[in-house]
């Protein structure tokens, strides 16, 4: 792994936990942006100070603090070689993605509307109903967000179904992109901190996030 300075050859690579902040609320800051705005490339890109000062909306040396900064929760890497988003279509990649995961290899992901984009070990008919049931979840999410961030203090955007003993049973993980938002669904034990995440989130975000999303940052330089 590459120390991130300004005259470095590295490519910046989002860890699956810099994904996974990424898609974990709708509101806009400067890490967040970034790293959507790494994610919506078909490779991962040579640093460059100037595209990222736009992504995040800083001047350049704030940029690049906050790149290192980063860094240093593990979110992003800077790695001595590129590598490319999967190639094909979201309907061939993303059931491989799900299957992983994900212990069981049961999972699927929908959109705000409740429509099953792709499943993995799901039955046709308990992915449609998971994924209407998903859609109002992110709704019931959205309307109390303000709830439990700011009066309880929890921040956590997931939502599960537990046993007697407080295990998750089944899990229904909002991602945003920008304006657009999906369900992640899993039945059983989630596996998030591993490749196969950040790379269904690098596909989400290559397909679906738009210009408009670092339209209105400001650069301050």
């Amino acid at each position: 792994m590459s120390e991130l300075q300004a005259d470095t050859d590295a490519y910046l690579e989002p860890t699956p936990a810099g994904a996974f902040y990424a898609t974990a609320a709708a509101e806009g800051e400067p890490a967040r942006r970034l790293l959507l705005g790494l994610l919506a490339q078909d490779a991962s890109p040579k640093l460059d100070v100037q595209r990222i000062s736009e992504w995040s909306g800083l001047a350049e040396t704030e940029s690049l603090e906050l790149l290192e900064r980063l860094q240093g929760l593990g979110w992003l890497s800077g790695m001595d070689a590129p590598i490319e988003a999967p190639e094909g279509s979201l309907e061939s990649i993303l059931p491989g993605l799900l299957e992983q995961v994900c212990e069981e290899g049961k999972a699927l992901l929908a959109d705000h509307q409740g429509l099953f984009l792709a499943a993995s070990g799901i039955h046709h008919e308990t992915a449609e109903a998971l994924s209407a049931l998903s859609a109002d979840l992110l709704d019931l999410s959205l309307r109390h967000h303000g709830l439990l961030a700011r009066n309880l203090g929890r921040r956590e955007q997931a939502w599960a179904l537990t046993d007697a003993g407080g295990n998750g049973r089944l899990g229904f993980w909002p991602l945003h992109l920008g304006p657009q938002r999906f369900a992640l669904v899993i039945d059983g034990r989630p596996c998030l901190n591993q490749p196969a995440f950040r790379d269904l989130v690098w596909m989400l975000a290559r397909r679906y996030t738009t210009n408009d999303l670092w339209e209105d940052n400001e650069n301050h330089e």
